[in-house]
């Protein structure tokens, strides 16, 4: 007869079919239902955090959603860093784990609900009657309010006869509403302004991405003749990268970022408009006009002029209509916009004679394989992928980490990205600091991968953003620096090629990796011994800010 773990590992792989984990006491059985009795995949992990990761990265990479597992408990409370960064990044997932019996909590176990609550994840708990509904309904939580999900089986329940397994329904997600009435005034202000602009700049983040408007966002920069732009986490979102100018903010080229002061009508499109893209207040001119369209209540910064609150397709496509029979501003023909997207080359080597990191991203850039996923660890280093490395969609750069300002969570976001994407290499950017959390997963991620994944780590002997922010300031800095530690020979150790890198042409590594048919290649570690004296652009803004 089923139990309630073959309800749950059924019920959920009609909707979900990877699931990232590692087996405990409290998902032993559910674990063995989605071996037997689903052709759901399952990816071992090293580390609970992992798990969460891996399944946050899944989506980054693809739009699907994937499922966590862990056992209660320690290995619990092991994923709530990782749970957190999905709930600030908004990021759709299911935790399946166990929990204390209904009998009540034993001298080891912790409040897991009150856990999850507090870093903004709900709970669902699965019963002998309801296992295969309370999944059904989590998985339409997760995806309906783009959050993560807790799933808890009780110590006492996995085995209890749950009779056979129900039909499970179709899934109930909300659809893309048409503008209200309110909100089409405002399109047509809008659209009037566009009209006639004549330095009009679009400006759309992942929120455009995940609404699926490529397409219209392709649509409105031909019809105003806008000159566009992207945040990092919206890299590629537009589909003619002639009239790009990238990535806004402290990653932006300096040409790009006083091209963007130019102009008098600014239209962002699913971006929230932090302070890092809007450069702690520098991003537009006094004078630009700035509209917002966007999903949340209300504009989510004080320069928005004009807020349009709704799907980002729908109110382009509503936009473009609007401006039918306008003539396009003709902006983006009159510049030349290839000198303006050009990053500081950097040096060979930094006056302590380690690498720069400028000069080393941007040769390891033109040597990466064209079809690429590049996941970002947290940390100094970020800038360097994001300002050297193109990549050609949205879902093709993964930050893990950033939402929360959190570090460690590389390497087991590479088992997510591959298992998005089979025919990409996954390229994971990480530090030596996060990659010393992380380092349990490292297992993994070459394991995993295989000739399909590479890592850089960016070596530079510290915590670089605290040398940056607090060194830079007089603090003490012994518990900001790390000792060398020799990544390329922890890769080795996993299996993986290891490579130190002191020189540039240390890089012909890279060149001849990337020429290797993929079967014949070993997952590649490169250990760039960089310099902690080159400070990201971005890094110099927050120091700004906060001196």
């Amino acid at each position: 007869m089923p139990h309630v773990s073959q309800h749950v590992a059924v019920a959920l792989a009609r909707h979900i079919d990877q699931v990232f984990g590692l087996m405990g006491n409290g998902n032993a059985h559910f674990l063995d239902a989605i071996l037997r009795h689903t052709s759901a995949s399952f990816t071992a992990v090293r580390h609970e955090a992992g798990a969460v990761v891996a399944a946050d990265a899944h989506y980054r990479a693809s739009g699907r959603i994937a499922a966590a597992t862990t056992t209660y408990g320690a290995g619990f409370t092991n994923t709530l860093t990782a749970l957190a960064e999905a709930a600030q990044a908004r990021v759709p997932l299911v935790l399946i784990v166990g929990d204390e019996p209904t009998s009540g909590p034993r001298p080891w176990d912790v409040d897991q609900i009150a856990l999850a609550s507090a870093v903004g994840v709900r709970t669902y708990t699965a019963g002998r009657l309801d296992a295969a509904a309370s999944t059904v309904i989590a998985i339409e939580h997760a995806l309906s309010y783009r959050v993560p999900v807790v799933l808890a089986i009780p110590y006492d329940v996995p085995t209890l006869e749950a009779g056979e397994v129900p039909p499970t329904p179709p899934l109930h997600l909300p659809q893309p509403q048409e503008p209200s009435p309110a909100t089409r005034a405002a399109i047509a202000r809008v659209a009037e302004a566009l009209a006639a602009a004549e330095r009009p700049l679009l400006l759309a983040g992942r929120g455009a991405h995940l609404a699926g408007a490529r397409a219209a966002l392709g649509a409105l920069a031909d019809a105003t003749g806008a000159i566009t732009a992207s945040t990092a986490l919206g890299r590629g979102v537009f589909p003619d990268p002639r009239h790009d100018l990238g990535v806004t903010g402290g990653f932006g080229a300096p040409g790009a970022m006083e091209l963007i002061r130019e102009a008098d009508v600014a239209v962002v499109l699913g971006a929230s408009l932090s302070p890092f893209t809007m450069r702690f207040g520098e991003l537009f001119s006094p004078g630009t006009r700035v509209a917002q369209v966007d999903v949340a209540p209300t504009a989510t910064h004080p320069r928005v002029g004009e807020f349009l609150q709704g799907d980002v397709r729908v109110i382009a496509e509503h936009l473009v209509r609007a401006l039918d029979g306008a003539t396009p501003s003709g902006w983006r023909e009159s510049v030349d916009l290839a000198p303006l997207r050009a990053q500081d080359p950097g040096e060979r080597t930094a006056p302590d004679g380690r690498l720069d990191p400028r000069s080393a991203a941007a040769r390891i850039g033109e040597l990466l394989p064209e079809d690429r996923i590049v996941v970002s660890d947290g940390g100094h280093f970020i800038a360097w992928a994001n300002m050297y490395w193109p990549v050609a969609s949205p879902e093709r750069m993964i930050m893990v980490g950033t939402a929360y300002q959190s570090i460690g969570l590389g390497f087991p976001s590479v088992a997510g990205a591959v298992q998005a994407a089979p025919s990409a290499t996954v390229v994971l950017t990480t530090g030596d600091g996060g990659g010393l959390m992380a380092l349990a997963d490292l297992e993994t991620a070459v394991r995993t991968a295989g000739g399909r994944g590479m890592c850089v780590v960016w070596n530079d002997g510290a915590y670089g953003a605290e040398v940056n922010l607090y060194g830079l300031k007089g603090l003490a800095e012994a518990p900001m620096l790390i000792p060398d530690v020799d990544f390329a020979a922890l890769g080795a150790a996993m299996g993986a090629e290891g490579v130190v890198v002191r020189d540039l042409a240390d890089l012909e590594h890279l060149a001849r990796w990337t020429a290797r048919p993929v079967e014949e290649r070993p997952f590649l570690l490169l250990d760039l011994r960089v310099s902690r004296s080159v400070i990201a652009p971005y890094q110099r803004e927050v120091i700004r800010v906060n001196s």
